[in-house]
């Protein structure tokens, strides 16, 4: 385990999402709805991320998970989902979770907690869907990922991340089955939405909601977000900042 607590960035401009585009019916801003969000509450959400972020403990067992402290919630997603890069950008952090041109290096569950009070951690999960991954590697982390959805009682959501580029694959919908049999709420967040056009993101989002529709444990509402522009990352702060609180 490595610690990386150097490397604070956090500039609040990065925050203004979509500056430069105005929100109209049909716009990208229009659908990511960081302006929507109520100031208050994005304040709120802003203070949590503006203290210090550090990893707290990495594990491939679960019987080391750490002590349970405040709320959780988890991300997961594909190898190459930009799973790292967004929690960075939420973090306001460089390099707070390893980002890789190497799929799948994240073998671990990954724990981070802010600096002065744990009401929220995080945990970030290896990536699945790798295809260089053997057998055995593969068994052990979907026996340590189903062992910690159902033994992590403070565990509130975990974020499914799906690349906006290609939708959901056979990866995603397993992984929401596990999800869905473990009875932990899951939300889906689009990745990368700055990379694809509107009317391409408008119809995976239609895509991806119909696959949702008889899943018992999903969240009906789909997350806009890019890393590389802070797109999304106000309301995504916000939706933490609400399970922080209990709400």
């Amino acid at each position: 385990m490595t610690m990386s607590n150097t490397d604070k960035t956090p500039s609040e401009q990065d925050t203004k999402d979509l500056a430069t585009e105005s929100v109209t019916p049909d716009s990208l801003a229009a659908l990511v709805g960081d302006d929507e969000v109520d100031p208050d509450l994005a304040e709120r959400g802003r203070l949590l991320f503006a203290q210090a972020w550090d990893f707290m403990w990495g594990t491939k067992f679960f019987h080391q998970l750490p002590p349970i402290e405040g709320v959780e919630v988890a991300f997961a997603g594909r190898s190459n989902v930009g799973k790292s890069s967004l929690l960075n950008a939420i973090t306001g952090r460089k390099s707070l979770a390893r980002t890789s041109n190497t799929p799948g290096r994240t073998k671990e569950l990954n724990f981070f907690r802010p600096e002065k009070e744990a009401t929220l951690v995080i945990c970030d999960m290896p990536g699945y869907g790798y295809a260089k991954a053997s057998k055995k590697e593969v068994a052990a982390w979907n026996t340590l990922i189903l062992d910690y959805l159902r033994g992590r009682p403070n565990l509130r959501r975990v974020y499914v991340l799906i690349d906006s580029r290609h939708g959901l694959k056979e990866n995603d919908l397993e992984v929401m089955s596990t999800l869905d049999k473990a009875a932990v709420n899951y939300q889906v967040v689009l990745t990368k939405v700055d990379k694809s056009k509107l009317s391409d993101i408008r119809k995976v989002m239609e895509k991806v909601q119909l696959g949702l529709k008889k899943r018992p444990a999903a969240h009906p509402e789909i997350l806009l977000t890019s890393s590389d522009k802070k797109i999304g990352v106000t309301r995504l702060r916000a939706e933490m900042q609400l399970l922080a609180e209990g709400q």
